[in-house]
């Protein structure tokens, strides 16, 4: 009798994540994907890797959340599709008990959750600026000639730190370059960084938040040591980073799914790989508002539709 399993996808800007869990909530496989602006492919890619190991009968429910979620609901077939802020506050919850503060942050957004007795009170997101964010790292650490991996572990090198302008992405970069034109060495200048981004995630997206430890810190972020020693200094304590901090809100999806699930799943199997998914759009001209409706095909049949801000375009 095969075993039964749940998938969770958290579908980003910057990374696509699956995750597989077991009705206990063990992981028991995972991917981490560079989205690259092609989310359909990329999907579709994680599938793949995951499908060589499992049948589509194993899986018994699939969640989906990130900012392509509903996208990928529709090309899955997914039974539950929740936002990213109740996939993370499950998976933190579930993960790190009693967890009263997540700090989030990934490629494009960063966000705080208040979790009280296991439940999401109160949150915030940044969307506005990129400071802080994977890409901002990820861009940072080219320019100065950095993996990414290395790029905490150099803060921890400084004897110093330089105090970087934080509260804007090219205002940093400029202050960067301003500093090692100074003569100041990399180190020194990436905990300057470091320490900036922290205090700038603190006096915005945190601004006003009761953070009460544990506090556990998850989203691709998370692994640089760097931004983690950073914000102990602040906040005064120990920072926790999951294991599996880097695909957690797939985690979470894969777990509301198994929570949600009393029956069959609408999972299309992973034969879904070879179908054609595309995206068309078009304007509306009924009306002033002028709407971007997107139809998102399966083969030739149209499957999905959304955009319009009126019941005009609902039915399918």
């Amino acid at each position: 009798m095969n075993k039964k399993y749940y998938l969770g996808i958290d579908v980003g800007s910057v990374s696509t994540d699956l995750a597989v869990i077991d009705k206990k909530g063990t992981l028991i496989n995972s991917v981490y994907l560079r989205t690259e602006g092609k989310p359909i492919k990329i999907i579709k890619k994680g599938l793949k890797i995951l499908g060589k190991d499992l049948k589509d009968q194993q899986i018994a429910g699939v969640g989906t959340t990130g900012s392509g979620r509903n996208l990928a609901g529709v090309i899955t077939g997914a039974d539950i599709i929740k936002n990213e802020i109740t996939s993370h506050a499950v998976a933190a919850a579930d993960t790190v008990s009693n967890v009263k503060t997540v700090i989030e942050i990934g490629g494009q957004d960063s966000k705080i959750i208040i979790i009280r007795n296991g439940v999401a009170v109160d949150f915030a997101m940044n969307t506005v600026c990129a400071a802080g964010t994977g890409s901002f790292l990820d861009q940072q650490a080219s320019r100065l000639g950095i993996s990414i991996e290395k790029f905490g572990s150099y803060a921890l090198k400084a004897k110093s730190s330089v105090r970087i302008a934080g509260r804007c992405s090219v205002f940093a970069e400029s202050d960067m370059i301003h500093k090692q034109q100074m003569g100041y060495d990399i180190p020194e200048i990436v905990a300057g960084l470091c320490q900036a981004l922290v205090r700038n995630y603190l006096n915005n997206v945190a601004k006003g938040k009761d953070i009460k430890k544990p506090v556990v810190f998850q989203g691709g972020v998370a692994a640089n040591i760097g931004i983690k020693k950073a914000f102990e200094k602040e906040l005064g304590t120990e920072i926790i980073v999951p294991e599996n901090y880097d695909v957690m809100g797939a985690f979470g999806a894969a777990r509301l799914a198994s929570e949600k699930i009393k029956g069959n799943t609408k999972f299309k199997g992973f034969d879904i790989v070879e179908f054609d998914f595309r995206a068309e759009s078009f304007e509306c001209e009924e009306c002033p508002n002028g709407c971007e409706v997107v139809n998102i095909f399966q083969n030739q049949d149209l499957i999905a539709r959304w955009g319009a801000k009126c019941p005009r375009w609902e039915a399918v």
